[in-house]
């Protein structure tokens, strides 16, 4: 057990958030993670419908364990149902990220939930403290799916020495001791989506998590292509860490050549829906060459956790 002050505020045994990585974090996912004595989360993508979320919720509800749900901002914009959805399935944190948390920060904090936010640079901070929300995630380049610009370790320092709230790292962190490194840093936890990538309870493939098990670290590469091809009208300050494939091989650096290819955005729907990985998005971080096993969430939690506090009990002896 490792205390901090987002342990003792949701009751955790486990400094550990799951990123609510849409497509691959479910309520199996969110219900293995806090087994583990961490905080599962229910990521919901653009097309998610509310249903979805309902479903979802109620396995971790069901398991008698406290979850989150993590949505975009600049979907919730476009589809307000989805905040409704998400306060009426009553879990303990929203994180709203990629965009302006601003206007549902209010509801959720009438509905009695704790919010958190993403933020990529000290603006973004800026505007998440005015918001009102209640946990910071300094979300460094080096995380998979979408980010920013920023790597973790700087903007991790910059956000800890402009804000008082509670802070989780995010990006780059896969192992007790990277966990150990966060929180002597000053986080008060990480929020972690890559390790969990080829855990069984993740709504994504056996296929894609085989080819995450065999990636390296070298693999990944932050682009725009695969959203543009599928007109998915992510803003274009966060592209997408990826594993790179034939088509970010063809594509990256390209990317306004694939507006309007009709043949680009064919490939890539129909390598998604045949399992085409030379073709299709798979996100990963750059901690993905630490990911070699297929592990249960709740295992990758308990290890990471116990490995991280032999981490901490080993750092005073560097003051001797």
């Amino acid at each position: 057990m490792i205390k901090t002050a987002l342990t003792r505020w949701f009751d955790l045994d486990a400094p550990v958030f799951g990123a609510p990585m849409a497509g691959v974090a479910g309520g199996e996912l969110a219900r293995a993670v806090s087994l583990g004595g961490g905080l599962g989360m229910i990521g919901v993508g653009p097309d998610t419908t509310t249903g979805w979320i309902a479903e979802q919720a109620r396995i971790p509800a069901g398991a008698d364990v406290s979850y989150g749900v993590g949505l975009m901002a600049w979907a919730v914009d476009r589809r307000p149902e989805l905040l409704a959805a998400a306060i009426a399935a009553e879990p303990v944190l929203v994180s709203v990220s990629f965009g302006d948390p601003g206007p549902f920060v209010g509801p959720l904090h009438d509905a009695g939930i704790a919010v958190a936010t993403a933020v990529n640079s000290l603006a973004d901070l800026d505007r998440a403290q005015t918001a009102g929300a209640d946990v910071i995630v300094a979300q460094g380049t080096e995380a998979g799916g979408h980010t920013g610009q920023r790597a973790t370790l700087p903007l991790l320092q910059e956000v800890l020495a402009a804000t008082d709230r509670p802070v989780l790292a995010a990006g780059g962190i896969a192992t007790g001791a990277g966990l150990a490194a966060v929180l002597v840093a000053g986080a008060a936890g990480a929020w972690l989506g890559t390790p969990f990538l080829t855990s069984p309870e993740a709504t994504n493939t056996a296929g894609i998590r085989e080819r995450v098990r065999a990636a390296g670290g070298d693999d990944t590469v932050l682009t725009s292509a695969f959203d543009i091809a599928q007109g998915v009208p992510w803003p274009a300050r966060w592209p997408g860490r990826a594993l790179v494939n034939e088509f970010t091989e063809a594509w990256h650096g390209r990317e306004p050549e694939l507006r309007g290819d009709t043949a680009a955005a064919d490939l890539v729907r129909r390598a998604r829906a045949e399992g085409d990985l030379a073709n299709a998005p798979v996100y990963a971080g750059e901690s993905v060459g630490l990911v070699t096993a297929e592990e249960s969430a709740t295992d990758v939690v308990r290890r990471l956790t116990a490995d991280a506090r032999r981490a901490l009990e080993r750092a005073p002896r560097l003051l001797g």
